[in-house]
Formats: structure tokens, sequence, C-alpha cells
């Protein structure tokens, strides 16, 4: 599995969600993202605001690579971002400043994870409730996800 280091905005707020920095990890076929004890998967159909979504929660997300320029936030949006420290190195690698400006941005450390809950969500059956085009995600056999919550 490859890592990246990548931009993660939860957009279930809006443009204010929580939005995080750092390395994550790729699942082999690229369809699924592992981060700070979360696991995302691709949208099958992307909307503007969101390209991802949580397998646990289905709440959705923006993921896009670090914008050298230090602007990821969109440009209604706001909030601090929340760095992880073990990746403050290689960010300031990838963009035009030096130091961790704290007015925009949190260090943290993103929590470990056991792949082992999601691969038992990924793996349980789907009922199919909603398969138009109107269905907010999908799994990969394209029927919406419905969470046994």
């Amino acid at each position: 599995m490859k890592t990246k280091i990548m931009y993660i905005e939860n957009k279930s707020f809006g443009h204010y969600g929580p939005a995080w920095i750092g390395f994550v990890e790729f699942s082999k076929s690229g369809q699924t993202l592992y981060f700070n004890d979360k696991a995302l998967k691709k949208l099958k159909r992307p909307e503007y605001v969101a390209n991802y979504f949580d397998i646990e929660t289905g709440e959705e997300y923006w993921v896009s690579g670090v914008k050298k320029n230090g602007q990821n936030r969109h440009q209604f949006g706001g909030g601090k971002i929340m760095l992880d420290k073990n990746s403050v190195d290689e960010y300031l690698k990838l963009v035009d400043f030096n130091s961790i400006d704290v007015n925009h941005f949190e260090i943290v450390e993103f929590i470990t994870m056991d792949k082992r809950r999601f691969n038992t969500i990924e793996n349980s059956k789907t009922e199919y409730r909603d398969n138009s085009y109107h269905a907010t995600f999908y799994d990969n056999n394209r029927r919406k996800l419905i969470l046994d919550i």
C-alpha cells in the first residue's frame, strides 16, 4: 500500500468542516484511503463538494493533493487545518513557506488504526434500497451503502 501526503476536509459542515493534512495510506485498488482511524472510499459519482465518503458514518469528504501555495481551504471556507506532526517536514518541503503558521494550522497526531474493522464493514452484505442516480453514495457493486447503526 502506498502512502502520500494529502488534504482531507469533512464536507458535512460545508466549507467550515474539520480539515487535515497528513499521510494517508491507499488500498491496493486505490479506491479506499486510510487516515486518522478513518476509511474513506471514492464516490462513484463525485460531486463538486465531495469525492469520498466515510464507510462507517457516510459523511462526505473532499480529498486532494496539497497545494504548493498553502491555500487548501475553499475560498469561502475557513478554520484551522489539523496537520499531522509526522508529516510536518514533508509538508514544508511541498509548500512555499519555511514554518507552520499557528494561525492556520494545529499540529496533531493522527490516530493509528486497525484496518480489520474496515474490512468487516466493507465485506458485509449491503441492501438494495436506492439504486437511482440520486442515491448519495455507492459501494463497489453500485448499490447504495446502508450502514447498520
